[in-house]
């Protein structure tokens, strides 16, 4: 409102300066009385608008300044704190990381609390409408199709159970961690918790800040898991594609796990370990395998693969573990960076957490990455142990075709009712709205969701005379599809967080692992005796008659889940003879371990890769923390370096085309940020999957780049191949499909970064943009310049050791995951080690810490990460005590 009139008041005094202008007009000659009253007139409304619109924007930016910082959290002095016991003390370093000291549990997860409600509050509350299905009720009725989603997933519900189900000890720190969260809120609301509110007050001005509980700390590890789930994609694709291709071309798309040439996590498990923790779950014969093919799947298949979404290029991780035997002091060190979505802020909040006391009382001596919102630390070490976690790729989701007859399913030929429930979606500046959640016993039914993704009524398999094999024979009804998944099962990872914080050793280790059972992760150790070790946790499920690689018929109970793999039989080494363990998704057991862990795991690129690091680390000797944050900066493309290899025989007849191939020459397949050679590497890599693949009458999927290596890579070595005719692109032969990618790579690229190869780079093209996942994406330019920050140029790529990830065929290179954060422990002495993550430790657009840790995990630096409580009271920038109310 207010541009228009200053900009003309700028026009009108240009040039003058509103000090000396009533002088100027002074100085005038007499007989120019009136108009040099006139001109004193005007000056004076000049000068006044002028003054008026600076003092109005003066207040307008100190009201923004303060509407901003008004949320900032307080640092430093004394902050009387209702429920606290004795007093709490908040040591933050200049990155404005907390290491949190106090005498009991009870007042260490309320400080806990009350610290990343001060840093992240928004996020917590954002998340917890996430995980409840209640986006709606702050953004409006844009948010009911990801509500009614969450709503039928029922996570809330699940984690409600799993609450009413803890121990006395571990509810006690959820009520304590929430009591810290309400004691800032009652001084915090609307804006003074976060700009967001502020923002929000735009549209929906009536939102009010609810009591935090413990329910919504433990619905945010659903939503972790959901991100971890693993293969249901894949099953997805499997069943879409065998309507158009034979059981031979999905073989070629998605080859098993390359066993003979990269590394399995457990080579050999390790028996006979002392203090080994109660089995759990329930035991059962193994069932053989038995792969169903659809032959059709029709709409309904497609349409729950629309609703679960995209688990997203490169989530995964690294993480790795090197004995004494190896090391100068010897004693190990231990490497650790999750990939996951980029986000702004990170997914991770750095703390510590250190009993002043250590003792029975209060065991607590940890310091880490936790998530805010969750109490508790979720990886790093203790003053004993150090742990990683990487997601194990197993097998926990599986998709059920239904058969319903009314208000009933088909269950081995009889009908069963089916369970419901009736969900109300309070919706900002609309009405309510009320759905029913029908279940069956594999799970909620996901095609029950409204809109394209309505139940599919008719035959889905009309037209074919055998849609599966071998089901029994198929019952009349309609068809659904039901979702069957451990985490919507009450589970225990709510207990395991605390138990590996106190763990000192292997045996606490695995009884931590026991009751891990979502998400399925792997799970890396090492210890200050110099020991170090390697357990698969989790709820593990052993099959039926189907190995979940493609839907299953749910009226069939021969298909069902027979149980759960019995802990003391999941994969487990100590102290290999190697010296290391390496973990980074890939195969965790050869193929002769009795039990089926799932067929989708990552292929083993990066996991070899840091073997191959690793083991010319050691032959150097001694590895050092250096050596091991030199691995996770590794950028090493093999799919890039194996196209070189490739080409290295042909000529284009275009000249200016051939100057990509001839980057390629002289590579060392790393994708550095400046290199032109990696952008044309990888432009080229994309046209030709694309060739190969998705632009075809008959589209195969472009998801999983470590999958296409395989595939490639054999196609490579086979210039029979059917899949090297294209004649959509009008491409037979393998030859002309070649030339064609690397002409067609050339042109995109000059088109992208200009006509000059020295101009050409990968970092560019690669380009993070940090993105709040709120007002970040509103589409609203303003207001996301509030939020988000970028773009900056990166290195790395998909099943890289820097996985920066990036979609195939989505027309962009842009980063959209990432290692969330690096760790590297050194056991020998803790105050030597270093970490890093994503963006800063705050939550606050404009705070110092919002994104100050980007620069260092951009070029892959990572900072002191001190323990010792000395060296972080010396190091302290800021001091907060939290005292008791009186």
């Amino acid at each position: 409102m207010s541009e228009s009139p200053s900009s003309d008041a700028s026009s009108t005094t240009d040039g003058i300066d509103p000090a000396t202008a009533t002088d100027g007009l002074a100085a005038a000659a007499p007989p120019r009385t009136a108009k040099r009253r006139r001109g004193r007139t005007i000056g004076k409304i000049v000068f006044g608008i002028v003054a008026g619109l600076t003092v109005i924007a003066l207040i307008a930016a100190g009201v923004v300044v303060w509407t901003i910082q008004r949320s900032f959290p307080q640092l430093d002095g004394t902050v009387s704190a209702p429920g606290l016991e004795a007093q709490a003390t908040v040591y933050r370093d200049d990155l404005g990381i907390p290491t949190i000291v106090a005498d009991s549990t009870h007042d260490l997860f309320y400080a806990q609390g009350y610290v990343q409600a001060q840093d992240r509050f928004w996020e917590m509350d954002f998340r917890r409408h996430v995980t409840s299905g209640r986006l709606s009720e702050l953004f409006g009725a844009s948010q009911l199709p990801t509500d009614r989603f969450l709503r039928t997933l029922g996570w809330r519900h699940v984690a409600e159970k799993e609450v009413a189900a803890l121990d006395a000890t571990t509810l006690a720190y959820y009520e304590a961690y929430a009591d810290g969260v309400n004691a800032y809120l009652a001084d915090h609301r609307g804006a003074d918790a976060s700009l967001e509110y502020a923002v929000l007050g735009l549209q929906n001005p009536d939102y009010e800040i609810e009591p935090w509980s413990p329910a919504d700390s433990v619905a945010w590890l659903k939503a972790m898991a959901w991100d971890l789930r693993s293969n249901i994609e894949d099953e997805v694709d499997r069943a879409v594609l065998a309507q158009t291709l034979s059981p031979t071309q999905i073989g070629e798309l998605y080859p098993g796990y390359p066993y003979a040439d990269h590394p399995v996590i457990v080579p050999e498990i390790t028996t006979g370990i002392e203090g080994t923790s109660p089995t759990t779950g329930a035991a059962a014969a193994t069932a053989a395998p038995a792969s169903l093919r659809w032959r059709e799947v029709g709409s309904v298949i497609e349409a729950a693969g629309a609703l679960l979404g995209g688990v997203g290029e490169g989530v995964g991780s690294n993480s790795w573990v090197v004995s004494g035997a190896h090391t100068e002091s010897g004693l190990p060190l231990l490497s650790n960076d999750p990939h996951l979505g980029a986000s702004l802020p990170s997914v991770w909040h750095q703390i510590g957490l250190r009993c002043r006391e250590v003792s029975d009382a209060c065991r607590f001596d940890v310091a880490g990455f936790g998530f805010s919102g969750v109490p508790g630390v979720v990886i790093g070490h203790n003053a004993d142990i150090a742990w990683g976690f990487t997601n194990l790729t197993a097998d926990v989701t599986d998709l059920y075709l239904e058969r319903l007859d009314g208000d009933s399913y088909w269950r081995d030929g009889a009908l069963v009712p089916l369970e419901t429930r009736s969900e109300t979606f309070h919706v900002a500046g609309g009405e309510d709205e009320t759905i029913e959640v029908r279940s069956t016993v594999h799970g909620p039914i996901l095609s029950d969701l409204p809109g394209d993704y309505a139940t599919i009524a008719g035959e889905p398999f009309a037209g074919t005379t055998e849609a599966v094999s071998p089901p029994t024979d198929i019952p009349p009804g309609e068809y659904a599809v039901a979702l069957r998944w451990t985490a919507l099962d009450a589970g225990s990872t709510a207990s395991a967080i605390f138990a590996l914080n106190e763990a000192t050793d292997f045996a606490g280790f695995r009884a931590a692992a026991a009751v891990f059972d979502v998400p399925a992760q792997n799970l890396v150790y090492a210890d200050r005796s110099g020991n170090i070790g390697y357990q698969s946790p989790g709820k593990l499920p052993i099959r039926g008659a189907g190995d979940g690689t493609m839907p299953q018929p749910g009226w069939d109970s021969a298909y069902d889940w027979r149980g759960f793999i019995p802990f003391d039989e999941l994969p487990v080494v100590y102290n290999p003879e190697s010296g290391f363990i390496v973990t980074a998704n890939n195969a965790v057991v050869p193929q002769d371990y009795p039990y089926f862990l799932g067929s989708d795991f990552d292929y083993g690129w990066r996991a070899a890769r840091i073997t191959e690091l690793l083991e010319q680390a050691i032959a150097k000797g001694p590895v050092s923390a250096d050596d091991m944050s030199a691995i996770q900066a590794d950028k090493q493309f093999w799919m890039g370096t194996r196209l070189a290899d490739a080409y290295s025989g042909i000529t284009l007849t275009d000249a200016g085309a051939q100057r990509g191939l001839d980057l390629l020459a002289g590579w060392d397949g790393q994708n550095d940020p400046d290199s032109a050679a990696a952008a044309y590497a990888n432009v080229l890599w994309d046209e030709l999957a694309q060739d190969l693949f998705s632009r075809r009458d008959q589209p195969a999927p472009l998801g999983g780049q470590g999958r296409l290596y395989s595939v490639v890579d054999n196609l490579l070595g086979d210039e029979s191949s059917a899949w090297w005719t294209n004649e959509k692109i009008g491409v037979a032969g393998q030859r002309e499909m070649l030339e064609r990618a690397a002409t067609d790579a050339s042109t995109r690229l000059v088109g992208l970064q200009g006509d000059d190869p020295a101009r050409w780079n990968w970092g560019s093209l690669h380009a993070i943009t940090l993105t709040s996942g709120t007002f970040g994406e509103s589409g609203i330019a303003p207001i996301e310049a509030l939020f988000n920050r970028g773009p900056f140029p990166v290195g790395g790529g998909s099943s890289v050791v820097d996985a920066t990830g990036w979609g195939l065929g989505t027309g962009s290179f842009a980063t959209t995951t990432v290692p969330s954060m690096r760790m590297t422990v050194d056991l020998a002495d803790l105050d030597a080690s270093r970490w890093n993550h994503l963006t800063g430790s705050s939550g606050h657009a404009f705070h110092p810490n919002y994104h100050d840790q980007f620069d260092a995990w951009q070029h892959t630096r990572q900072t002191p990460w001190l323990f010792s409580l000395d060296r972080v009271r010396a190091a302290a920038t800021d001091t907060l005590v939290l005292t008791p109310a009186s």
